[in-house]
């Protein structure tokens, strides 16, 4: 099945130049401690924040990503269709604030300094590939009376078409998971969710471990002093293509347990999961997942997905391509996107040697490998609140696939961050049947 066809709107090249008579009092201050941020927005999407570096005449503007909007073929429609009917662009808004961010003592600290609107013509963005819809200073329209503030801002817009899945029920459940083309639905996986019960040593003798790195232990599980106390645990993912085959696998290798006089899992000890691949006979391991409940924010699970090193890469660290929380409210996304620096990676925008308008690599240094395997729209995955019935939907970047693996290793892991919000549940809380282990209950890989 053809791949969905998604739009990019990426912003970056952000900086602040203010009017000759204001510098003084910005006087001495660095482009990496600038005082400034920004929120973009976009009609009917989350807005997005942003730093802005303050610069001076001649400086040089860095090329960064700040923020992407993703539209898929319904959304970028509706674009269309209300620019048409009012007769006017849909528009970019650009707020610039000085100050810190956030609230304190329920008053925001931030100053309004200006904002700016920038048209979209979003109907030539449709008829093309791919085109720059502004590189360039712009005048900020004065909160204050007063001399004009300038904002430099690259905006582009860029096709990326994505494979979109959809379980048909939850993980736990054991769902098909069908690839979707608008209201065209096809099975490509099953999904089958067990308990493993024998032990760490099997599944690592099964799978041979043979990564470049041997100081680590990516079966390591929780405190020895956890051991007694209410776990969750040997939860397990396999997924079959349509001939039967096995061709991913999510392993909860490390035991959700609650911390030490809490009944929630903590950062300091989180669960985590293996995401395994097949290969040469045997599982390799590809990517681990952690989670925990944020603490403080106790409606909050926390995530951090490691892409695992592989001998064809020749580096031997892992590299965080997503470091984020999901509401356990209202849900949220698990995403990967390493082009935009504003929402999902932070982790891998903070260590990106990518530039902005040319789209090149230098100095590549640790960890960058994963960047230029993993560029752009990596995959998201749609993770509902408590109490609702969760089905997940995985987006993933048509450049990532090559294969049914790769395709189901990504669906793997949409399985294991769904089972995650419930295993960092509060122990206080009873789980729903299919993920009570039952004693009698066995499986093998």
């Amino acid at each position: 099945m053809d791949p969905c066809p998604f739009v990019r709107i990426v912003i970056g090249g952000l900086a602040v130049k203010l009017p000759v008579a204001s510098k003084p009092a910005f006087s001495g201050i660095h482009p990496s401690s600038s005082p400034c941020f920004c929120r973009i927005k976009l009609k009917n999407f989350p807005s997005q924040i942003s730093s802005v570096p303050l610069i001076s005449q001649g400086d040089h503007i860095p090329a960064l990503p700040a923020a992407c909007f993703n539209l898929n073929k319904s959304q970028f429609e509706k674009l269309v269709l209300r620019s048409s009917n009012s007769g006017k662009p849909c528009s970019l808004k650009i707020e610039i604030y000085t100050g810190r961010r956030g609230n304190t003592c329920g008053l925001s600290s931030a100053k309004l300094l200006g904002s700016i609107s920038l048209p979209l013509d979003v109907k030539s963005v449709e008829s093309r590939k791919g085109m720059t819809i502004h590189s360039g200073w712009v005048s900020v329209v004065r909160a204050a009376k007063g001399s004009s503030t300038q904002l430099h801002l690259n905006v582009k817009s860029e096709p990326d078409p994505r494979f979109v899945f959809q379980f048909d029920g939850e993980p736990e459940c054991s769902p098909q998971v069908f690839q979707v083309n608008g209201n065209v639905r096809q099975p490509v996986f099953t999904c089958k969710f067990s308990f493993r019960n024998f032990g760490e040593h099997n599944l690592r003798s099964r799978s041979q471990l043979s990564e470049p790195c041997t100081s680590k232990n990516w079966f390591k599980s929780g405190n020895k002093e956890h051991q007694h106390v209410k776990e969750r645990k040997g939860w397990s993912v396999m997924i079959h293509d349509l001939s039967g085959s096995l061709v991913a696998a999510a392993s909860m290798v490390t035991p959700f347990v609650p911390s030490r006089g809490t009944d929630l899992v903590s950062r300091s000890n989180p669960g985590a999961w293996l995401i395994l691949r097949p290969g040469d006979g045997t599982w390799k391991p590809w990517g681990r997942l952690e989670a925990w409940r944020e603490r403080g924010f106790n409606h909050r699970v926390g995530y951090r997905f490691e892409l695992l090193p592989d001998a064809a890469t020749g580096c031997p660290d892992p590299v965080t391509l997503a470091d984020s929380s999901i509401s356990t409210k209202t849900g949220g996304k698990l995403a990967i996107d390493i082009v935009s620096g504003a929402g999902s990676s932070p982790a891998s925008s903070r260590s990106s040697s990518c530039d902005f308008e040319s789209g090149s690599e230098s100095g590549l240094g640790s960890g960058s490998w994963a960047e230029l395997l993993h560029r752009g729209f990596v995959m998201s995955s749609t993770v509902e609140g408590e109490g609702r019935c969760s089905k997940p939907e995985v987006e993933v970047g048509v450049q990532h696939v090559t294969c049914t693996e790769d395709a189901a290793a990504f669906v793997a892991l949409a399985a294991a961050m769904d089972l995650s919000m419930d295993a960092c549940r509060p122990f206080s809380r009873k789980l729903r049947r299919e993920l009570r282990q039952q004693k009698s209950e066995e499986f093998v890989v």
